[in-house]
């Protein structure tokens, strides 16, 4: 059946086009894209998308979806719900599973059952090294060729730099990214929090913005070296924003993602004994927060990714010091990019469309993005101006752990499309 989404607000990066239009879908391709388009509307399922932002659908490069291995914490399928709910129409699977995604065979795994699961595209990122242990480099060639999109260490960094170059080298051979995670582990010690007053005032080991600048700055010389295209992963603090800008200015093939809780929480938000609120990197500084957003908006920061990190309940209970890292994230994501990007002025709603879409399409090289005539019908409906509250029982995901609990944010998701079909529909 085709589906036509009716005066909708239409946002397409792939064109800049900014206007209310309907969207004709047919066959799982967008056939038609114009004013009050007239179809026999008996033949058709219709959305009426009035007051709501029609954006290609949203792309997160950066989600833990936890299988094989870790099923207590999420699966293939609920990871893939929670995106279609968030408006998440394709997400990349980081490959610190148990065992890791470090050859053909586990990245086959992950590709097949997703095309039997998941509500949503699923893409895989193979590791870099075997088992992630930093000693020998993973089958980055195979992987590659059964469909990896990218490689990245996630989790942790590659401190072997004569390795790392040589993983590099490959990826830019392979014409693929390195997705970067930018930790010094030899400083990061037992660090819990931000390095500065609350830690202190916790009494917990501080995790300074050295244990990512230095990395960061690192991985920018190497991807200067190699030539790869390099993507920098949850990026937290000023001196990141700052040290992207310069890369691209020289020509450097960098990009770089903020999470939603770095854009929208500081050290100060951190409740005593609430384990939401510890993730890796940490939450910031209001200076490093306020660097951020004006990264986004000046467009130095390319990407919106969540991070997506979901935990057992029985996890996430244990002690600050004791918890694991990391928050859940694909169904808050686009409330809290207009909560605190595009209501507060930093971004508008053609940016968020480039940072939750058209830019992550080009980061992995998809042909997706954008709303044209002929593409992929991988569509985002949303209402900006509704507003709710964050429900953990509600979310799809089997992670409940996010500090915006109880939060009332604007920005709901009203209709996730994925290859033509309804995949998810706010009741």
């Amino acid at each position: 059946m085709k589906l036509l989404i009716k005066n909708g607000r239409v946002i397409d990066p792939g064109c800049k086009q900014d206007e209310v239009m309907d969207l004709l879908v047919e066959n799982g391709r967008i056939v038609k894209k114009e004013t009050q388009i007239k179809e026999c509307e008996k033949e058709l399922n219709v959305i009426d998308a009035k007051g709501c932002f029609v954006m290609p659908g949203f792309i997160d490069l950066h989600v833990h979806l936890r299988e094989p291995g870790l099923e207590h914490k999420e699966t293939i399928a609920t990871g893939a719900r929670a995106a279609a709910r968030g408006g998440f129409t394709t997400i990349c699977a980081m490959p610190n599973t148990k065992p890791v995604i470090d050859n053909v065979d586990r990245l086959r795994f992950v590709l097949n059952k997703s095309e039997q699961v998941a509500a949503v595209h699923v893409c895989q990122v193979g590791a870099v090294t075997v088992s992630q242990m930093g000693e020998e480099l993973a089958d980055i060639e195979g992987m590659v060729k059964a469909g990896a999109v990218a490689i990245s260490e996630d989790g942790k960094s590659v401190m072997n730099v004569r390795l790392y170059e040589e993983a590099m080298s490959l990826a830019q051979t392979l014409d693929i990214p390195v997705l970067a995670h930018c930790e010094d582990k030899n400083l990061v010690g037992a660090g819990v929090l931000n390095k500065g007053k609350k830690s202190e005032e916790l009494r917990v080991d501080g995790i300074s913005n050295l244990v990512e600048d230095i990395i960061v700055a690192r991985d920018i010389m190497l991807a200067k070296e190699t030539k790869v295209k390099l993507h920098l992963c949850h990026c937290s603090t000023k001196d990141s924003v700052l040290m992207v800008e310069e890369a691209k200015k020289k020509g450097i093939l960098v990009t770089a993602e903020v999470c939603p809780h770095h854009f929208s929480l500081t050290e100060d938000d951190i409740v005593e004994g609430d384990t939401n609120y510890k993730m890796n990197p940490p939450l910031r500084t209001k200076e490093d927060v306020e660097a951020l957003k004006l990264g986004l908006k000046n467009n130095i920061m390319d990407v919106i990714a969540t991070d997506h990190a979901p935990h057992h309940k029985s996890e996430k209970a244990l002690s600050m010091k004791d918890a694991p890292f990391g928050i859940v994230g694909l169904e808050t994501a686009a409330a809290l990019t207009i909560t605190e990007l595009v209501e507060k002025g930093y971004l508008t709603p053609m940016q968020m469309a480039e940072k939750l879409s058209f830019n992550p399409a080009k980061v992995i090289g998809l042909d997706k993005g954008t709303l044209e005539v002929g593409k992929t019908a991988d569509i985002t409906i949303l209402n900006p101006d509704r507003e709710w509250t964050v429900d953990t029982e509600e979310f799809a995901s089997l992670g409940k752990n996010t500090p915006f609990a109880g939060k009332k944010l604007r920005g709901q998701i009203m209709a996730t499309i994925v290859d033509g079909e309804v995949v998810y529909r706010h009741k």
